[in-house]
């Protein structure tokens, strides 16, 4: 249990109780998240290495969904981890290291807000604007993108965390949920959390409804642009990319709106905690999935590098 001091009972630990109502199932759950974490930092790593190495993969969306792996393989292994202690064991984090990580987790969940925006918009105008897109999307542009999207996610949610960090927690030291999150947090300060709560309720409905606008905006005009092109093929094609990436951004928006900017929607702990799984966990295997499985250019790549990997092998050993 978290230690507390007698004199001013301050809190110096926090036990995350994670699915503790359903002892029976901690070993299954344990082997099935393992599964699903490697899984995600497998197929996160297959892709980055896959734009590194490939010349043809040298180009603005390739560059943003190596980005959105890397994110990817930041964000899950900033939870999941702890979340796997939980199933053998008390999983103990000290306050520090609690606000530390709903730090991290925060902001990376920010900046894939923003990251899948400048995604959504460099496929708008690759689309409706494919004469000026080498122009629109210059490398300088690219990297100014994605470096303004990291930036700002770790500033928006360093001003939470900073609000949360004034709180003080007095008891009891137990936190019912997998990971250290915001609402989890503010329900055990025996400090007034008002103006934590409403900064962050202000810089959730911004940073949620804004991007996911603008990501909706960019797919409706895709939609448009496709939809003037004679059925075909290629017709279907885009169809079928887009709609698989509005169900993603769709799954990760939705539940994060659900948790931060309509948290009284959610009116049960262990609903709470699924909705937290959808994009803690599921999201960031579903994104390369999604984003590669019906791209051509990645799987040629992929291949070749295991080719190559297959061939320095076979001559290695003499073969």
């Amino acid at each position: 249990m978290g230690i507390v001091s007698i004199g001013n009972q301050t809190i110096t630990e926090f036990v995350l109780l994670g699915f503790y109502d359903i002892p029976e199932l901690q070993l299954l759950f344990f082997i099935i998240f393992t599964v699903i974490y490697a899984s995600i930092i497998i197929g996160n790593m297959l892709i980055i290495v896959a734009v590194i190495s490939s010349q043809r993969l040298h180009r603005p969306m390739y560059f943003f969904l190596a980005n959105l792996s890397f994110l990817e393989i930041l964000y899950t292994s900033t939870v999941v981890p702890k979340m796997l202690e939980g199933f053998l064991q008390e999983a103990v984090i000290s306050v520090a290291g609690c606000l530390f990580q709903f730090f991290i987790f925060g902001s990376l969940a920010t900046v894939e807000c923003f990251l899948l925006t400048v995604m959504a918009y460099d496929r708008y105008l690759a689309i409706c604007y494919p004469l000026h897109y080498p122009i629109l999307m210059n490398p300088r542009w690219c990297l100014g993108l994605v470096v303004t999207a990291w930036l700002s996610g770790f500033m928006v949610d360093g001003l939470v965390v900073a609000l949360t960090a004034q709180l003080k927690f007095c008891g009891p030291s137990q936190i019912d949920h997998f990971y250290c999150d915001f609402m989890p947090l503010v329900k055990l300060a025996c400090s007034d959390p008002r103006v934590a709560q409403v900064t962050t309720f202000i810089l959730s409905l911004v940073c949620l409804t804004v991007p996911f606008g603008l990501i909706l905006t960019s797919y409706a005009r895709i939609l448009v642009a496709v939809l003037r092109v004679p059925a075909g093929a290629s017709r279907q094609k885009a169809f079928s990319i887009c709609s698989s990436h509005l169900v993603v951004v769709s799954t990760f928006y939705g539940t994060l709106m659900v948790l931060y900017v309509e948290p009284s929607a959610v009116n049960s702990v262990l609903l709470s905690k699924v909705f937290s799984l959808l994009y803690t966990v599921v999201t960031p295997i579903f994104n390369p999935v999604m984003y590669t499985l019906r791209n051509k250019e990645v799987h040629q790549a992929l291949q070749q590098l295991f080719y190559i990997k297959h061939t320095e092998t076979l001559e290695g050993g003499g073969w």
